[in-house]
């Protein structure tokens, strides 16, 4: 902390930094030290999770009277979790061994470990909620469901209950937390979809009409995102006259199911609710469990992204989905990692969901699937995909201009078979791996772009430390492609008159690299990318 201390007059300007943990009462006294010309600084030491208090006090003379108080200022200190975790997003009803059958909790327990052995530390579930019934979606989100389709996840809410409830054909709470309590047993941590919204047929819709827009009909307005439609989906009217009511209701839900264990929350279109909620609802949960984290699923604009992460979020989707030629990966990751946001915005990256699957993924072959994979595992420390269809390069729109899935998961049941050839486990797994033993590869920071003399080689660096890692991207999945990397030796802690060996742990071949430039080439049929460990 860095302050600017002066007054009028001749009496000399003193000042304490005063900070405190938010549970303690009493403040930690830290003297301020002059810099230069009136500019003095303090710093202080976190070491516990959830929000420190601090402040600054200034006074006039030798001693302290009439000391002047600045404003309270707060730092939020989350655990290891909300810098570095890779995600593995499933629906459990899609987890049956029969098929045609609804999946079950202890149907997707048979797959954690095979989750846990691929490096996965985040289990994500969809919502878990009963489904409603009318307007329920069909097959590749048509207006009629048919007898068998179990519908959107998110439109939650039937006779069954809501939100603080589970969709029985999945099981109960007590399977709920059977399935937590191993996945934490296998090393994953389950995180739950959290969607402020409801079906018809929620409870709340009866209950609480109050909470919901109307139409000059007097209907409820169903949820729009131009050009999709929801009509199962009734949005929450937050800017009804009974607002306290609802907001104690939305807090009520969160710390239901934190109260079950959960400490992990993907909370679904946040920018379209009050930034006034948010702070206030994420002050309440953390105040409560310290442990717990947001992660925002805002695809919307840029300043609206990051005021959610100011407000509370402890990580945030990003824009790495659309994200595709060199200029455009290293001009966002350098925005993220070297610009103002990355004191407080941490990047998610994921390259696909259940409602995306993204043109740079579109019938373009695995070999799409495992350059964007490296992509995403290694320039950011957080990325997350949506599981099966990801590793099984399922790549088929459901028209040419649409970035939905060709039979989406989200309004049908599938049965996925992992084992086939040509999947991405044993890379997914490999890269977790080297994420796991890099410190590189577990922080944003440290991040700097290097020309490789070709626009299709996306050649980048990670530091932490004497840990230093090299990676070399060829973004195109149909071609071979070559260059001469540039790198900065001194500036990378290298010698430039001496060599140095760079080794691929992608397939553990070793090199002896000379200088500055040095020729690549990668063939998208064999290999995405190079990831070398520098050793100086």
């Amino acid at each position: 902390m860095e302050a600017d201390l002066f007054a009028e007059g001749r009496d000399p300007v003193q000042g304490l930094l005063l900070v405190r943990h938010a549970s303690d009462r009493r403040w930690t006294e830290i003297p301020l030290k002059p810099l230069d010309n009136d500019r003095w600084a303090a710093s202080f030491i976190v070491s516990k999770e959830g929000y420190y208090v601090y402040t600054l006090m200034g006074w006039v003379g030798e001693k302290r009277n009439n000391p002047t108080l600045y404003r309270e200022l707060w730092v939020r200190v989350d655990r290891e979790k909300a810098r570095f975790s890779a995600w593995y997003e499933i629906f459990p009803r899609s987890c049956s061994p029969e098929s045609g059958k609804h999946g079950t909790f202890k149907d997707l327990e048979k797959q954690l470990p095979t989750l846990a052995s691929m490096g996965f530390d985040v289990l994500y579930l969809p919502p878990i909620h009963p489904v409603g019934r009318t307007k329920r979606k069909g097959k590749n989100n048509m207006l009629d469901a048919g007898p068998g389709d179990p519908g959107s996840p998110w439109a939650i809410g039937s006779e069954a209950g809501g939100h603080k409830h589970i969709n029985p054909e999945l099981g109960t709470l007590e399977d709920f937390r059977g399935l937590m309590d191993r996945a934490r047993g296998s090393g994953l941590e389950t995180a739950l979809d959290i969607a402020l919204q409801c079906s018809p047929d929620h409870p709340y819709v009866k209950r609480h009409p109050e909470w919901f827009r109307r139409r000059p009909d007097g209907s409820i307005q169903y949820a729009e995102n131009p050009p999709k439609k929801y009509e199962d989906i009734y949005p929450f009217n937050f800017e009804t006259k009974h607002w306290k009511a609802l907001w104690e209701e939305m807090l009520s839900i969160f710390l239901f199911w934190a109260q079950q264990g959960v400490r992990i929350f993907r909370v679904d279109n946040p920018h379209t609710k009050p930034f006034d909620f948010w702070e206030w609802l994420i002050g309440q949960v953390q105040r409560k469990y310290p442990d717990a984290l947001f992660l925002s699923e805002a695809f919307t604009r840029p300043k609206v992204m990051h005021r959610l992460a100011k407000l509370g979020f402890s990580q945030s989707y990003t824009y790495f989905t659309w994200r595709n030629s060199r200029s455009e990966l290293a001009d966002y990751f350098t925005e993220l990692t070297q610009g103002p946001a990355r004191e407080y915005f941490r990047p998610s990256v994921w390259p696909n969901t259940p409602d995306i699957l993204p043109a740079s993924l579109r019938e373009a072959g695995p070999a799409a699937f495992r350059l964007r994979f490296v992509l995403a595992a290694t320039l950011a420390a957080h990325y997350g995909i949506y599981g099966p269809a990801f590793e099984l390069c399922e790549d088929k729109p459901r028209d040419s201009e649409s970035e939905e899935y060709l039979n989406s998961e989200k309004y049908e049941l599938k049965r996925w078979d992992l084992g086939r050839p040509g999947g991405l486990k044993d890379l997914i797994t490999r890269v977790n791996q080297i994420r796991r033993e890099n410190p590189a590869l577990q922080r944003d920071e440290g991040l700097e772009f290097h020309s490789a003399g070709n626009e299709q080689l996306l050649c980048y660096s990670k530091r932490a430390g004497q840990n230093l890692l090299l990676m070399v991207v060829n973004l195109d999945p149909l071609h071979k492609q070559g260059g001469s990397v540039e790198l900065p030796l001194e500036r990378l802690g290298l010698d430039p008159s001496r060599p140095f060996a760079v080794e691929d742990l992608l397939d553990g071949s070793k090199y002896t690299w000379r200088g500055g430039g040095n020729t690549v080439e990668l063939d998208p049929a064999r290999a995405p990318a190079h990831l070398f460990r520098v050793h100086r």
